[in-house]
């Protein structure tokens, strides 16, 4: 849809097309299209220690928690996420989403992304020991679904 993509990086069935990156903003945000399809593996709740996140849905719903709500977001809707907050997603839906998500600062960009899609797409089950470091490394703290 976008005809400047500098970078996709697939993991698992999720597809993230990166349009700005810290090299682009001086550090300040990144932003990419992801691309959820129905019922496709998503990351884990969680939330981010210095880094927050607006979504922008361009497509689809999907349906997002947020801290302790449960939203419903439709294409034209969008929603902040203040860093320290818990958040996850899933499309639970019939229609692929497309949502346009940025994080500020650019602390959580495509390096982070490569490093969990080299183990997400790596085959078989993904070393969640390895992912739970990266995550750590760049600064996502994991929470246990409630």
């Amino acid at each position: 849809m976008f005809p400047f993509i500098k970078e996709t990086i697939r993991m698992g069935g999720l597809e993230l097309n990166f349009l700005l990156d810290g090299d682009d903003t001086d550090g300040t945000l990144v932003q990419f299209e992801m691309i959820v399809p129905p019922n496709v593996k998503v990351p884990a709740p969680h939330f981010h220690v210095e880094v927050d996140e607006t979504l922008y849905i361009l497509a689809g719903t999907i349906t997002q928690t947020i801290g302790t709500n449960l939203v419903e977001l439709k294409a034209g809707d969008h929603c902040f996420i203040k860093r320290g907050v818990v958040h996850g997603f899933n499309n639970l839906h019939n229609e692929t989403a497309r949502v346009l998500c940025t994080l500020s600062p650019a602390s959580i960009g495509p390096p982070y992304f490569r490093e969990i899609a080299g183990v997400i797409n790596a085959g078989g089950p993904p070393d969640m020991q390895k992912v739970l470091a990266i995550m750590k490394t760049y600064g996502l703290e994991p929470v246990k679904p409630v």
